[in-house]
């Protein structure tokens, strides 16, 4: 077992004969004891450092214990200060807890006072030893976060170019797909992947790795949905109305994915050929959960229930809604022999 090694006290009194028996009696417990005669003498040796804490006297002529405790105090990873005086007054402990002082001592002649100054500095030692060591915590977890967070940010940053990789593989295979189909359902699958690239490409250049912003993300993805249906011979105006809204990760790709199957489904049948179309996109937020619509001006749900295409976007889109937890719904925007348009709803927990 190794032996303690003894902290080392300084000790300011303008009384001679105390500052004698206050070294002998500490240092009977175990403490290695300096003596400072007034306030200023004080100061300098504790801004010279190797004390593990410093006891200051309250009445002292020139400079009183509390000038001394406010000096030593803006000393840089100043030494703890135990308040000590003969007065009992509170006002005076108050004033010296108030300006820093880790304990307050009432002074007198005697083993007893030697006892409380010992039993103060003991304390006083161990809060500093378990203050430093939740410091010590505090940065070391700090670190880690750090650590963490970068980790995530190059995670993220792969796993988007790795999917902007995949998009162009496929995006080459559809040039020379064989058939329209074919080319037409690669160019479907292309867009599936970059409505997820997009949510990782969000993570890796922002300032979260966890949490998306919705409205940062749906507006991108809408920009590119509106370049990719927008044509010459169809034209599609597509517009988004979003609030503020951050999702985890899973929720932002489900989410993402039903936006575009749901806008790519607007622009492709919504609208009769040659025909102008407007699409649009919104997102609210209600209390804990959040609201979002898609919805178009033409010809509505088809009559007989028969989903166009494939329904591969059908699924996709109820399949994303389940890890929501979630239900799509549909229903007509007007009533009549007009074009009734179609509104898709989805609400879900944030």
């Amino acid at each position: 077992m190794t032996d303690r090694v003894a902290p080392r006290i300084l000790y300011v009194d303008d009384d001679e004969g105390l500052r004698r028996l206050v070294a002998r009696g500490l240092s009977r417990r175990g403490f290695a004891v300096d003596v400072a005669e007034d306030g200023p003498t004080g100061v300098a040796l504790a801004a010279a450092g190797g004390f593990d804490l410093v006891a200051v006297d309250h009445y002292m002529p020139g400079q009183d214990g509390l000038a001394t405790l406010e000096q030593i105090r803006a000393i840089p990873d100043a030494p703890p200060v135990i308040y000590v005086t003969g007065s009992e007054e509170s006002r005076v402990a108050v004033a010296a807890l108030k300006a820093g002082a880790v304990d307050f001592v009432v002074k007198a002649i005697g083993d007893d006072f030697f006892d409380l100054l010992a039993r103060a500095i003991d304390q006083a030692l161990v809060q500093v030893s378990l203050r430093a060591e939740k410091e010590r915590a505090e940065a070391a977890l700090r670190e880690t976060n750090a650590r963490l967070q970068a980790m995530l940010h190059e995670v993220n940053h792969r796993v988007a170019n790795s999917l902007q990789l995949v998009s162009a593989f496929v995006h080459m295979q559809a040039r020379v797909a064989p058939d329209d189909a074919a080319k037409a359902a690669l160019a479907d699958t292309q867009r599936r992947i970059a409505a997820i690239a997009q949510v990782h490409r969000r993570l890796y250049t922002s300032d979260s790795v966890s949490s998306v912003d919705m409205a940062e993300y749906l507006g991108a993805l809408v920009e590119e949905l509106e370049e990719t249906w927008s044509t010459p011979e169809n034209p599609r105006a597509l517009s988004l109305s979003a609030e503020p809204v951050r999702l985890d990760t899973d929720k932002a790709v489900a989410v993402g994915v039903i936006v575009n199957e749901l806008v790519s489904n607007a622009c492709k049948y919504a609208y009769p050929p040659a025909t102008r179309g407007e699409v649009r996109v919104a997102l609210r937020r209600e209390g804990d959960d959040f609201l979002l619509h898609v919805e178009d001006d033409g010809c509505g749900m088809p009559a007989d229930g028969q989903i166009k295409g494939t329904g591969l976007g059908s699924r996709l889109i109820r399949a994303m809604a389940t890890t929501l937890r979630a239900a799509i719904s549909y229903d007509p925007l007007s009533e009549g022999d007009g074009a009734p348009g179609v509104r898709a709803t989805l609400r879900a927990a944030c």
